[in-house]
């Protein structure tokens, strides 16, 4: 409520109406509360941010990129004691939105490649032109993309995702290997604006043209750094041929106000991109992994095709064989693996059956509905008690039919299919899109398996929706 109270305060003081709607905007990847407060005729964003010497970033940031005429949003007024300001409302529609809407398989309309070419133009406008008097005390967490940024984006990639994905390590060696990068990347031009979120969740579209967000991150860095973020922003997955004729087309723009050698951008350039993709998983696994956020868990699948890419056909020459290994045990994990997102291109009900062992994790839910059913197989008789069954899954016909003999097993069947039939009327009637349900054994080879796959028989002999079957543990 004091949030809400030291927001309207704000925004009547500012505008001189009375607020009419207060609504809190979709969580993004960040802390950052983000409301629309609307009065009679104006309107304005209001954002709520503990940290604040992000937010004096960002309100400097805005009113030194206005004085340049890019197109970012204007900061209306702010209360600093309070954590709270308030900055132009900029409507609703991302290029990442705008792809989502308008993509047809791996075709992007000419509407998103106008829009990517309009960007890319602007983005040395930012980098060069303004930069040049930006007073970078005021960025924050630190003023340079330098070596200590560096290592902290790295520890951040070791710590948040390799950790927690299970890839194993070297510890001492993978320092080693993270010094190596940094020094390497550190030998290219760093004295520009490095905008660093330089993606399509933060490009704005407003009458056709792009407007610009999220750059309070921003500090003094490499040329080669945002484009690498924005042409392999993951779940955007730009074709390869647009990725090599975007990256012309920045090129010949940055250019055209800052004359550099070709090749010599191109010889840090993927070193960069490897620096990107190793920050964006470190993200993926802080904000997927540990805060359970669906978006980053499906983010991974795409961050991964990006690295095979890059291992294959740009490996930075850098001497790293500690960092190169983990690299590609991640493009080889069976873990990640489990984080493809299977695009479902109707509107039906898509129920999503996992079977798995109670000696790992419990299935993630990676579609944003946040879960669903989670049901203990391990009060059935165990198949795997016996020598016959032992080599043999709940896929085998000979598994099968010693459990379609155990009453305990029926009878819960029949229990958990009651209460899953009763939510996937009630969701088909809501026209819900997204259903979870999980069943585990001990080593989730058996039981588990066995419940799953009679499940899946049923819901698509019962119902007209999609189905997808995963065990887990094959």
């Amino acid at each position: 409520m004091e949030v809400k109270e030291n927001l309207v305060q704000l925004f009547e003081n500012w505008s001189g109406e009375k607020v009419k709607t207060f609504s809190p905007l979709p969580a993004s990847g960040s802390q950052r509360k983000y409301f629309r407060i609307a009065g009679e005729n104006k309107i304005a964003i209001g954002a709520l941010n503990l940290d604040r010497r992000e937010n004096q970033a960002f309100i400097y940031l805005s009113k030194h990129f206005l004085k340049y005429k890019l197109n970012v949003p204007k900061v209306y007024a702010a209360d600093l004691q309070n954590n709270v300001y308030l900055h132009e409302y900029l409507g609703e529609q991302t290029l990442f939105s705008l792809i989502e809407k308008t993509r047809k398989g791996n075709v992007l309309s000419d509407e998103v490649i106008t829009i990517y070419k309009k960007a890319i133009e602007r983005l040395p406008f930012f980098q060069i032109t303004a930069s040049k008097k930006i007073d970078y005390s005021y960025c924050y967490p630190r003023a340079k993309f330098d070596r200590q940024s560096m290592l902290w984006d790295l520890n951040y990639f070791k710590y948040f995702f390799l950790k927690l994905a299970n890839i194993p390590f070297d510890e001492e060696k993978l320092e080693k290997d993270f010094n190596a990068l940094a020094q390497f990347l550190l030998q290219a031009d760093c004295n520009y604006f490095m905008y660093r979120d330089f993606n399509s969740r933060n490009i704005m579209i407003v009458n056709n043209e792009p407007y610009f967000i999220d750059y309070q991150g921003g500090r003094k860095g490499a040329l080669q750094y945002d484009i690498a973020s924005l042409l392999y922003d993951s779940k955007a997955n730009l074709p390869l041929n647009l990725r090599e004729e975007f990256l012309d087309l920045y090129i010949s723009s940055a250019r055209k106000i800052k004359s550099f050698d070709r090749r010599e951008f191109l010889k840090y350039y993927h070193g960069y991109l490897l620096i990107r993709l190793l920050q964006m998983f470190g993200a993926y696994g802080y904000r997927g992994y540990f805060e359970g956020k669906a978006h980053f868990l499906r983010s991974i699948s795409f961050a991964v095709k990006n690295l095979e890419w890059l291992l294959k056909n740009h490996r930075p020459k850098i001497k790293m064989p500690e960092l190169f290994n983990v690299l590609g045990l991640i493009a080889h994990s069976a873990e990640l693996k489990k984080f493809e997102w299977k695009e479902i291109s109707d509107e039906k009900l898509t129920v999503r059956i996992n079977s798995f062992s109670y000696r790992e994790k419990i299935p993630i839910d990676i579609t944003g509905n946040g879960g669903g059913f989670v049901f203990d197989c391990r009060a059935i008789s165990n198949p795997g008690r016996y020598d016959e069954y032992k080599s043999l899954n709940g896929i085998d016909k000979q598994v099968q039919e010693f459990l379609d003999e155990q009453p305990e097993a029926q009878k819960f069947l029949t229990d958990t299919f009651d209460l899953i039939d009763n939510t996937v009327e009630n969701y088909i009637e809501r026209k819900w899109t997204d259903l979870m349900v999980n069943y585990g054994c001990t080593g989730g080879q058996h039981r588990s398996v066995y419940c799953a796959e009679r499940l899946a028989r049923h819901l698509k002999v019962k119902y007209d929706i999609n189905v997808i079957l995963t065990h887990t543990k094959y």
